[in-house]
């Protein structure tokens, strides 16, 4: 923040709002449910931990450098862009031109991957028309401008496209020398798709395939600015990005992942993690405001990876869904950050007084930010207020009428083979499971093994890299804290997290007396009893004990959809709500194994949802002896499946099952192809008698 700027800030805030740096949570928080207040502790301790290593980004120039080509790589998985989609033809088509006063607007479309188009409206000086005369007829090459890409916010105007809010920008932009490209969002364009899937839509698959809207936003973003880059009348050394709200989340997606863009300027696009989830902020957004927190980074370092091109960050004093202590938090870090660099005359803060929307001070300080580092010329704005389309429901006047800007005017137009509407089914590439050499009868007796091992090994690698990032190398035995009165053993597995154990036959537990216990995991709907399906799994002489994962029983917390605030806040935090029931059942069964002078054996077992909980468990901790699956799903693309961060881009299901061996499987029901999946696995590591299929 420039120093005369800084000061103004600090004397607005010491005599006009002396409140305005204290938290600010979106809403109260939910009391209704007995685990509300465990989790939501949790989670604020989660995301201060995660929020704290950024004093490692900061401590020194030589280390940030060291780490950025890592931290790019990790970036681009977190969007699900990893590997980078290919960068197929454009295909970019003007539908239509309008000729206004000093400006003309192009209709047209692009389309980022094959099928995936991009609707917008491309404003550039009306000029231009001489020059490209000009360079037709050889007498000389049109000029080149600087350009800008701006990111619509979420304003609904229905079949017109959320670009039309925005023209006034560019109409502006286009008067004052640049070429703008102002493109429809993915959910609010001309072909509207979905940005609320995990909000209110229930499609948590979308955490197990990597898939975010953000992704999608970013990567238009990108292929915009190549088509922009393609134009003769666009200088590509001068390039910048801007928009407000989701458009100022997706300016940071596009200038963290493009290095062509010089300037950023990002309006009222970001909070930080102890905003998201400690003060339930993330109540107030949708989908594509996030990338799945894989590798844990503390907020700010998504806009550090901008530094130290020229960023102007700029927010509204009374944003509820930017609130002011997370925008002081990231403009000091911001600052922090562009010092090491000796950039610091490169980032720039403004605070606007007011709610989340556009005024005229923010639209002065953007455009002179951007022509003062895209033209050279630092001279006050005095003409910013010329053709404003006013915000709201019923917005107007329009400079030009909304249907006039239609890409495809009717819906007749639309492309036949748009994948818009499917996209999260197609954008990031589900895993190509590469199974054992053993499957197909390639490798025998020793040699087997061994290559199932590897194969075993380097996939469970994997899954613990981006799926289970966050879990410790071993997870420790389950603490005992108490008995309640119904019988319900309340357990501690990590720090703040209690789920419960239900000893419901105490055969060959306790004593020296070694034995079989059979750890059976609970869905929501089987907590209080024991399930009948257990008397299909059991034996005469094992120990019965009953798992209550965190959020199932006396530990259930509040669900809304949405906002569904729990689950999307975990997904900021590296994590899910499954994979702690993964991290419970580990506990759990360690706990249990402890038992009877260290010998009991621990086999788990679960249904539905809860036996694939328990399959995982004993992939990723090879202390579990046995595991016995009741009607498992055969994907976890299905609704009932539990869910896992990026799990589909490793393995699904089957594969799963697979990397239990040798330890002996129980499959009880569920698909007959999965279970043909499942046993050509065993076979391959040389116990196929050991899986069993019933």
């Amino acid at each position: 923040m420039s120093n005369l700027r800084r000061i103004a800030w600090i004397l607005f805030v010491s005599t006009a709002a002396p409140l305005a740096l204290r938290a600010q949570p979106y809403g109260p928080p939910d009391r209704s449910e007995p685990g509300d207040e465990m989790i939501q502790a949790y989670l604020s301790r989660e995301a201060e931990k995660v929020s704290a290593g950024w004093a490692e980004d900061v401590k020194s120039l030589a280390e940030w450098e060291q780490k950025r080509l890592q931290y790019v790589e990790e970036y681009f998985y977190m969007l699900g862009l990893s590997p980078r989609p290919e960068r197929t033809e454009l295909k970019a088509k003007i539908t239509g031109s309008i000729v206004g006063e000093g400006y003309i607007v192009d209709m047209l479309h692009y389309q980022s991957r094959p099928g995936l188009y991009v609707t917008g409206n491309l404003y550039r000086p009306a000029g231009d028309l001489r020059s490209e005369s000009a360079a037709r007829s050889g007498d000389r090459a049109p000029t080149r401008l600087p350009a800008v890409f701006y990111v619509c916010g979420h304003s609904g105007r229905g079949r017109d496209g959320n670009k039309v809010a925005y023209q006034s920008h560019g109409i502006w932009f286009a008067r004052h020398g640049y070429v703008c490209l102002i493109v429809d969002s993915l959910q609010l364009g001309e072909i509207a798709a979905f940005h609320h899937g995990t909000y209110n839509l229930g499609r948590w698959w979308w955490h197990s395939r990597g898939y975010t809207p953000a992704g999608v936003e970013a990567w238009n973003g990108v292929r915009g600015i190549d088509y922009l880059c393609s134009r003769a009348d666009v200088d590509p050394e001068r390039i910048a990005v801007t928009g407000i709200s989701g458009g100022g989340a997706a300016t940071f997606w596009i200038a963290a992942a493009d290095e062509r863009v010089k300037v950023a300027v990002p309006v009222s696009g970001m909070a930080d993690l102890e905003s998201y989830v400690s003060n339930r902020v993330i109540n107030g957004h949708c989908d594509c405001m996030f990338l799945y927190n894989t590798f844990r980074w503390p907020w700010t370092r998504i806009a550090g990876l901008v530094t130290p091109r020229a960023m102007l960050f700029v927010n509204s004093d009374n944003d509820r869904i930017f609130p002011m202590d997370a925008n002081e938090r990231i403009e000091n870090r911001l600052e922090r950050l562009y010092s090491l660099f000796g950039a610091g005359d490169r980032v720039d803060a403004v605070v606007s007084v007011g709610g989340h929307a556009y005024r005229k001070d923010i639209r002065q300080a953007a455009y002179r930010f951007l022509n003062a580092n895209l033209k050279g010329d630092a001279r006050p704005i005095d003409d910013s207020e010329i053709d404003i389309v006013s915000e709201g429901r019923e917005p107007g006047p329009y400079p030009i009428a909304p249907e006039r800007l239609r890409v495809f005017p009717h819906d007749r137009n639309i492309p036949r083979d748009q994948l818009n509407t499917t996209i999260d089914e197609h954008f990031v590439p589900l895993a190509k499971a590469e199974l054992p050499k053993g499957t197909a009868g390639q490798a025998s007796g020793g040699t087997q093994q061994n290559e199932f091992e590897s194969w075993r090994k380097s996939t469970v690698s994997e899954l613990k890299r981006v799926s289970f990032s966050y879990f410790p190398e071993e997870i420790p035995a389950a603490k005992h804290i108490a008995r309640s009165y119904d019988g319900v053993s309340r357990m501690s597995s990590e720090e703040g997290i209690e789920f419960g154990l239900v000893r419901a036959r105490e055969a060959g537990l306790g004593g020296q007396q070694s034995g079989v216990v059979l750890l059976a995991v609970l869905n929501d709907d089987e907590a209080g009893k024991t399930p009948g399906w257990l008397a299909e799994v059991a034996t005469n002489n094992e120990a019965i004990v009953l798992c209550q994962p965190r959020g199932i029983g006396a530990t259930k917390w509040t669900r809304k959809n949405g906002p569904n605030y729990v689950e999307r806040s975990h997904a900021l935090l590296g994590r899910t709500v499954d994979a702690g029931r993964v991290w419970d059942v580990i506990a759990a069964a360690k706990f249990l194994g402890e038992q009877g002078g260290g010998k009991n054996k621990v086999h788990v077992t679960g249904k539905g949802a809860a036996g694939i909980i328990a399959a995982y468990a004993a992939a990723l901790d090879d202390s579990i002896a046995a595991v016995t699956v009741v009607q498992p799903v055969a994907t976890h693309m299905d609704s009932s499946a539990p869910q896992f961060l990026n799990v589909l881009r490793v393995c699904d299901v089957p594969v799963a099952l697979g990397l239990i061996a040798p330890r002996p499987l129980t499959v009880i029901g569920g698909p007959a192809d999965a279970a043909s999946a499942v046993k050509s696995i065993y076979r391959a590591a040389g116990v196929e008698e050991r899986c069993a299929m019933k």
